[in-house]
């Protein structure tokens, strides 16, 4: 049993995974920085110090803090500034890893005029061939 985990653990798609689990995380840190420490001031500044962040609904009459942080502590809140910030980042996480793939593509559609694969179609396998065979000669109604 330790043989068969160890193989799986170290197929190639585990540790791809879990590099990228690892790079994903990082990122998200780096992006969580991005729109709290530069994107969101300058919305804030453009709006006239709007932050989303501390926007939220009071769900009890206890609650009369003016900040979401005590907020909180003093009952429940719907913090739906918050979400619009956790939004904002998704926006920018999908549309930096838009980029990147598109970039990506390019890439490798450079390298394959290079090498000169870009324009060659797919091989197709022998067993399709074989059945496109068959199917075009039962359309023509010839037995086989």
């Amino acid at each position: 049993m330790w043989n068969e985990f160890k193989q799986f653990a170290l197929r190639g798609n585990v540790v791809d995974l879990a590099i990228g689990i690892i790079i994903g995380a990082a990122f998200s840190k780096i992006v969580d920085s991005l729109v709290g420490d530069i994107f969101m001031p300058v919305i804030g500044a453009i709006t006239g110090g709007l932050d989303f962040t501390n926007y939220f609904t009071p769900l009890s009459e206890a609650v009369t803090a003016p900040a979401l942080a005590e907020a909180k502590n003093q009952g429940a809140v719907l913090a739906w500034g918050s979400f619009i910030t956790a939004a904002i980042n998704f926006i920018i996480i999908a549309w930096i890893l838009f980029l990147l793939v598109k970039g990506m593509n390019r890439l490798r559609r450079t390298e394959d005029v290079k090498t000169g694969t870009a324009d060659k179609p797919a091989e197709i396998p022998a067993d399709v061939k074989l059945l496109t065979e068959i199917r075009d000669l039962m359309k023509a109604g010839r037995s086989l």
